[in-house]
């Protein structure tokens, strides 16, 4: 069976070893075919907390790892030029 993986976008990493990210799903609507975009936030597992807000990242699901964290990061697809 394939892994599901998902790009996103970091939006929160204040928490120890976990980071939100931000993954958006565009699709037309079925009659007036204007592009919606549905958004969901989910919590990924960081064990090295290197990721920062904007960062463009690669999840993989795994194991659940808390209540809300069932995925794990992969990569660091693209890092942001957000300094904060």
């Amino acid at each position: 069976m394939p892994v599901k993986q998902q790009v996103g976008i970091v939006i929160s990493n204040k928490m120890q070893k976990t980071i939100v990210v931000k993954i958006e799903n565009r699709y037309p609507h079925p009659i007036y075919s204007k592009t919606l975009i549905k958004t969901k936030k989910y919590l990924a597992h960081d064990e090295m907390e290197k990721c920062n807000i904007g960062d463009q990242v690669l999840l993989q699901e795994c194991r659940p790892l808390s209540k809300r964290k069932r995925w794990k990061l992969v990569e660091i697809l693209s890092k942001s030029s957000f300094i904060n």
